[in-house]
């Protein structure tokens, strides 16, 4: 929190402005440009000083008072438990209060990565994943408050829920490139039709070699090319997402959806 002095103006910067003062003369004006006291007060339109003064030292104006004020704006976004009213310590998201062992309500200004303690990135080790998962569920999990009040239980299936769909979203590929891009303001359509005819033409023959597949080992080596397929857009995505060609990270999305959902059909198949 920053210090009272400097959050305040010396009094005499304030008093400066109200009481009739000495003035100190500028080594760089001449006496004609020096202004009369007397025809400064004659002129000007503020409230007369002895009346000021009689204002500050009668009235209940206080400087600490501003002060405090000053700094409750500075502290305002500082977080703090509904509960016990601790402040959040730590560079962990303030989800749960580990001083009363409440849980929070959400705060849509931490993203997905946040949550998970990750940066902002599309590469990601998703095998850390599911440690992190695990650990935020033994502290928000509904059945872990089923007890507590009203409030705290809403509390928990919020942000209980909210924690398994950052984990659902950047555990896959596809979902996690469509929310980082989400998070740069870009939407993408997944129900976009694509028109690009060569993958389209792709699509349509790896679908007609999913029909006539004599066995499951046949329908097993096309899932591996669908494999593939899946992470040379995914690599490509990386390059244009790095670059910040969004219309190109756009383009490999829809690639990968397309691949992601004949994937998912030769699944059904074996």
């Amino acid at each position: 929190m920053y210090k009272t002095k400097k959050l305040c103006a010396p009094l005499s910067t304030i008093f400066r402005g109200v009481l009739p003062t000495r003035r100190r003369l500028s080594p760089y004006l001449s006496n004609s440009q020096i202004p009369s006291l007397s025809s400064h007060l004659q002129s000007s339109s503020r409230v007369p000083p002895s009346y000021a003064l009689h204002f500050l030292l009668n009235s209940n104006f206080s400087f600490q008072n501003l002060c405090s004020q000053s700094a409750a704006k500075l502290d305002s976004s500082t977080k703090r438990c509904w509960n016990c009213v601790a402040d959040k310590t730590g560079t962990t998201p303030f989800l749960y209060c580990d001083s009363c062992r409440t849980i929070q309500p959400v705060d849509l200004s931490i993203d997905y990565f946040q949550i998970f303690g990750l940066e902002k990135k599309y590469e990601i080790e998703v095998d850390s994943l599911e440690g992190k998962y695990k650990d935020w569920q033994k502290k928000l999990h509904p059945d872990l408050v089923h007890s507590k009040s009203e409030k705290e239980r809403g509390y928990a299936a919020e942000q209980s829920a909210r924690v398994i769909d950052a984990y659902r979203t950047l555990s896959k590929p596809l979902s996690r490139a469509i929310y980082i891009l989400r998070l740069e303001g870009v939407d993408v359509d997944e129900e976009q039709t694509v028109s690009d005819p060569e993958l389209l033409t792709e699509i349509m023959e790896i679908r007609e070699a999913v029909e006539e597949a004599p066995d499951s080992q046949a329908i097993n080596q096309i899932q591996s090319k669908m494999a593939e397929k899946l992470e040379e857009s995914s690599n490509s995505f990386v390059n244009a997402y790095q670059s910040r060609n969004f219309d190109e990270a756009v383009a490999c999305i829809q690639r990968m959806t397309y691949y992601q959902r004949a994937s998912e059909e030769i699944l059904k198949k074996l």
